[in-house]
């Protein structure tokens, strides 16, 4: 009799989070908080979505929660994976499971009920994320969006966006127009090749500026880059540009396990001594890593 195979079996060529990442040679500050990174599954336990447009390597809890403590950090905001679709049950136990040291971005449909936000909101969730970047799911109809914005806005929670930068111009309007803050991932994925003086990057920085409320998280280097590891030079002006506009908005995280990465796996140590280059001095650190996040995550 045969023994049962895994699960679920990762995509072909699908790139495994570091091993041995190196250790950092920039010090967080006291409290600091990874305020963007995942977990995937188990699968066996935590199954992946049907509609999902891609099968990770499983990435757990405990994974996270050891490279957090290598890399000097105290807490972490856990966003829900698109691989996971709105069955949120390993977000909620890998919050479980901090000691109080994790709060989660979840994602709902529309036919979430009331009692559903109450359990996700006691188990440590503060925010829903809408993405809008193609490759990665179906994009739901505006109506929805907002009508799932205006029910999370009693709650407290924020809106986490994910979109293309080219799509902004089209989506501006509808973001600015939902009754909620906002959180942008991976400073809205700006194309490095056109500059941080770009029209395009102004553009953002436009609609950072439009609300007092938006806030961005100033991440994902090793995505945007077209120079690469190790210090992904080229996109040091885009984060500190945005670091010092708005240095009570930005947000700083590592991506962990860094899902649909193509050109390299990015070592942590890397990402984590890109933070000085774009905050570049302790009180932008500290507002960046501890100051922020735990408003915005720990205010209750």
């Amino acid at each position: 009799m045969s023994e049962q195979g895994p699960a679920f079996v990762m995509d072909f060529g699908w790139r495994v989070w570091h091993p041995s990442p190196a250790k950092p040679r920039f010090t967080p500050p006291p409290g600091a908080v990874d305020a963007h990174c995942h977990v995937f599954g188990p699968g066996d336990v935590f199954p992946y979505a049907p509609s999902r447009k891609y099968t990770p390597c499983d990435g757990t809890k405990e994974d996270l929660f050891r490279l957090r403590d290598y890399l000097g950090f105290t807490r972490n905001v856990i966003v829900q994976a698109t691989c996971h679709g709105a069955d949120n049950r390993a977000l909620l136990d890998a919050i479980a499971h901090s000691d109080g040291r994790a709060r989660g971005v979840a994602t709902v449909k529309r036919d979430v009920t009331d009692e559903e936000l109450r359990r996700l909101h006691k188990g440590g969730v503060r925010g829903v994320r809408f993405n809008f970047v193609k490759r990665l799911v179906d994009r739901l109809p505006g109506a929805e969006l907002q009508e799932i914005a205006a029910r999370i806005a009693p709650l407290g929670w924020h809106i986490v966006i994910y979109f293309e930068a080219a799509e902004l111009e089209e989506l501006s309007d509808f973001f600015l127009a939902l009754p909620a803050p906002l959180v942008v991932d991976h400073m809205g994925t700006p194309d490095v090749a056109q500059g941080a003086d770009s029209p395009l990057f102004d553009r953002f920085m436009a609609f950072m500026a439009a609300r007092e409320d938006i806030w961005c998280k100033v991440t994902c280097p090793e995505r945007l880059s077209k120079e690469g590891p190790p210090h992904y030079s080229d996109v040091i002006p885009f984060g500190r540009r945005v670091v010092e506009a708005f240095p009570d908005r930005v947000l700083w995280g590592t991506d962990w396990p860094h899902p649909n990465m193509k050109t390299h796996t990015p070592d942590e140590g890397q990402l984590v001594d890109f933070i000085p280059h774009i905050a570049p001095t302790a009180e932008l650190q500290r507002k960046l890593l501890v100051d922020n996040p735990m408003r915005l995550y720990w205010a209750d």
